[in-house]
């Protein structure tokens, strides 16, 4: 799937990247929590332009405090490139799953790179600065709908791509597709996930004008469902919505490589970039704190999540609100609260997964070059109502969630968010 296949609905084809400032001060209050003044257009962080939300969430502070140094992310997608500028480094050995010609490192439509980028790019020859540029990526490779019809695949390479992150010493997994198929295999393999102690977040899906059917894995009990917003912290109009959203997260106006070819970028989005961004989240605040469990560390973003209605509650629209590292690592707060119960089921889960950013090769240095209204008591992270904010959140009309009984393939029209 080409980054042209996965443009948010508000345009049908991507922009060559825009250059200049586009990053509002007013964007600060929103995802970090701060005093507008407090940044200067000096203190920005580098990269491309159009990355707005490194300014939004004081990428250049958190770097101080925390690089993602010694966490691992397994990015569950088209592939990895290792070799683009901004990866060089950043890539550990990966597996292929879909049981088509090709590696790990072999991504046939440029998405699975973009979202490593996101992740963990360096910057470096103008590539993408990802949030967490301390972190690691290992990459697994699944299909997308458009290989599947190309090739005979691996009916299994989801479920067995997540065994396979949950048998490994990842911390975090990341996957930015999704389908509206549930599959038993696939939701074992989530739990089993879970049991092993990793933090799982996925997409919610950009199709909330076109059915908000609910996507999996993101609806799933023990994964983090990821909504898109934009610079005030407004839900996107794609942005799938109902009880499959935990945390909202920066994706629209987000760069990505246009296609395989990886000659440039594009103007996208989308809750696949949100769900990258959500990800090297956890893996700074994990960093920096390697004695929490991943319940600790999700327990301690959805504490500090950006929101104006009460704590415990969620939105129907950005689940516990707009994460806000700041929050955790410069303003210290954040109770992470038990390690071994699980902050979106309730119910005790395994706690193996540890950071150890004493053993990781990358430097501890970064490299050179509220919005919404009241909702469901917390309990299940997959129940909540309807949202009445007021705050500039487009919530449309009343869409009923349907969820998708088990039995049809996980691989059936699985698409890129």
């Amino acid at each position: 799937m080409t980054a042209r296949m996965i443009q948010t609905q508000k345009r049908s084809a991507p922009r060559v990247l825009r250059r200049g400032a586009v990053c509002a001060l007013a964007a600060i209050c929103v995802w970090a929590g701060g005093v507008p003044g407090a940044i200067s257009t000096a203190a920005a962080a580098p990269g491309p332009a159009d990355q707005w939300y490194l300014d939004a969430m004081q990428a250049r502070e958190l770097w101080k405090v925390s690089t993602g140094k010694g966490i691992k992310i397994a990015v569950i997608d088209t592939g990895v490139n290792p070799a683009t500028p901004s990866l060089k480094g950043q890539v550990l050995e990966g597996k292929d799953f879909t049981e088509t010609p090709g590696e790990a490192t072999d991504d046939y439509t440029g998405h699975g790179t973009s979202m490593a980028e996101l992740i963990a790019g360096t910057g470096a020859g103008g590539g993408l600065r990802g949030l967490a540029p301390g972190v690691k990526i290992v990459p697994m490779r699944v299909s997308d709908t458009e290989l599947q019809n190309k090739q005979k695949v691996n009916a299994q390479d989801v479920p067995d791509a997540i065994r396979a992150a949950a048998d490994s010493d990842v911390h975090i997994i990341s996957m930015s597709m999704g389908s509206e198929f549930s599959n038993m295999d696939t939701r074992a393999a989530v739990e089993y996930a879970w049991s092993q102690g990793k933090l799982f977040f996925a997409s919610a899906g950009n199709n909330a004008q076109r059915g908000n059917k609910p996507e999996y894995p993101a609806a799933y009990p023990d994964v983090i469902g990821v909504a898109s917003a934009d610079r005030k912290g407004t839900v996107a109009e794609y942005s799938q919505h109902g009880d499959n959203v935990d945390l909202a997260s920066p994706g629209n106006d987000i760069p990505a490589w246009c296609d395989a070819n990886f000659k440039s970028y594009c103007d996208s989005g989308g809750t696949s970039s949100a769900t990258a961004i959500a990800a090297a989240t956890a893996a700074l605040v994990w960093s920096a704190n390697p004695d929490w469990t991943g319940n600790q560390v999700l327990r301690a973003l959805i504490d500090t999540a950006g929101r104006s209605w009460a704590k415990g509650t969620r939105s129907n629209y950005l689940g516990h609100g707009l994460i806000r590292p700041g929050q955790i690592l410069l303003d210290k707060k954040g109770d992470p609260g038990a390690p071994d119960i699980s902050p979106l089921t309730n119910l005790k889960t395994g706690v193996k997964a540890s950071a150890s950013p004493s053993s990781a090769p990358a430097s501890s240095q970064a490299p050179k070059s509220d919005s919404a209204g009241e909702a469901a008591v917390a309990g299940s992270s997959k129940t909540s109502e309807k949202d009445d904010s007021n705050t500039g959140l487009i919530i449309g009309g009343a869409v009923a969630v349907v969820v998708v009984a088990g039995g049809a393939f996980f691989f059936l029209r699985r698409r890129a968010a």
